[in-house]
């Protein structure tokens, strides 16, 4: 038995080999006087583009594209001390801005991906291209990291971004969490792969951090799908 799986895995035909992240951090409910400004609800939000190989330099075929993708297994393996964390899927056309996605797009247990050949198509919702093409894009956003916080020098300009965490002494490792699921494939010869990606929601980069605003970094990852099926 093992032998047999060993032959299904001689090589490698999908692999996770690059994840994009663009955090940052927006307040929501916001009132202000001339003395003072209250933030209702503080968020932090990281987008996250997941970009899939097919590790092969030939052309596209029915073993190296999608039939079938779906996210499942979503678990909260490190959660934050402050506020409330939640999944979500992001249109591609929305990454990277503090738009918050609508609660249907919360990604509680599973999400099944639409797989197209089309031209253009919709990625406003969940929706890949069966040649790679493009990324799936998710949003881990965390709701209200400070609620009716109200911030007393306004000689300083309120600027919604990372920045708010350090006007508001967030402490960065009290926001910090880490998150996996598992991805599954099915490619048109209807074998079947999975692998599990592990995510450490970035704050810092070298000298660059979060509080100066936003962060994107780059992790050039190797989450290698093996086949079960």
């Amino acid at each position: 038995m093992q032998y047999h799986l060993l032959g299904k895995n001689d090589k490698t035909v999908f692999e996770v080999n690059k994840i994009v992240f663009f955090s940052n951090c927006d307040a929501k409910n916001k009132t202000s006087s001339s003395t003072n400004f209250t933030i209702e609800n503080l968020y932090q939000y990281t987008d996250i583009a997941i970009f899939i190989n097919n590790k092969s330099t030939e052309e596209k075929t029915l073993e190296n594209t999608f039939k079938k993708v779906s996210i499942n297994n979503i678990k909260f393996n490190t959660t934050p001390e402050l506020g409330e964390p939640k999944l979500y899927f992001k249109g591609l056309n929305q990454f990277a801005t503090s738009n918050l996605p609508s609660s249907e797009n919360e990604i509680s247990d599973s999400l099944d991906f639409n797989i197209t050949s089309e031209d253009e198509a919709n990625l406003d919702t969940p929706t890949l291209y069966n040649n790679l093409a493009n990324p799936i894009t998710l949003s881990y956003i965390n709701q209200n990291v400070k609620t009716d916080y109200t911030i007393t020098d306004t000689s300083v300009p309120i600027t919604y971004d990372g920045s708010l965490l350090k006007r508001c002494n967030i402490d960065l490792k009290s926001i910090e969490c880490n998150i996996s699921f598992d991805i599954y494939i099915t490619n048109h010869l209807d074998e079947e792969f999975k692998t599990t990606v592990f995510i450490d929601i970035p704050f810092v980069d070298g000298e660059k951090s979060i509080y100066d605003g936003n962060l994107k970094t780059t992790n050039n990852s190797n989450f290698v799908f093996y086949r079960y099926k």
